[in-house]
């Protein structure tokens, strides 16, 4: 299973420090190493501006090859999604506005295209344009760290 991780899910790994945490790191890295985990370019900017711990921040450094560059077929499924007018709400008009990053869209066209599960911290809410709503909507699978860890079996 591919795991398309969301930019909220990233900053929860954070407070899982490296030398409080070792055998986390040890099982994050790994699942990345073998390309069980990615995420969208977009998910990377964002966190460029959102990420503040020092070790995360140099993990993401250090792990960019991660972060996919939106293909053609990412790309004709982000215009599915905005095709359903409630979901262009995406797009909020403060990211408008500040020119700041989506990647929402992204991260789900890209667990879409690679038949994987969006991990995001975002709550289904009714009427609401949240991940899971989104993922839903279009029977993408979607769970947040915690159901990640409990999928691969994550014990410490």
């Amino acid at each position: 299973m591919v795991y398309v991780f969301d930019t909220s899910s990233f900053i929860v790994t954070g407070h899982y420090y490296p030398q409080q945490f070792p055998r986390f790191w040890d099982k994050f890295n790994l699942a990345v190493n073998d390309k069980r985990i990615i995420s969208a370019r977009e998910v990377f900017r964002e966190l460029d501006n959102e990420a503040s711990l020092p070790h995360l921040i140099d993990w993401i450094n250090e792990n960019k090859s991660i972060f996919e560059i939106p293909d053609t077929s990412v790309t004709q499924f982000t215009e599915s999604i905005f095709l359903v007018p409630h979901f262009q709400k995406l797009v909020t008009e403060r990211n408008q506005i500040t020119g700041r990053p989506i990647a929402d869209p992204f991260v789900i066209a890209l667990a879409k295209t690679k038949d994987g599960c969006v991990v995001t911290q975002e709550k289904k809410k009714p009427n609401a344009t949240k991940i899971p709503n989104v993922c839903e909507y279009f029977n993408i699978d979607c769970t947040n760290l915690q159901g990640f860890m409990e999928r691969e079996g994550w014990k410490f």
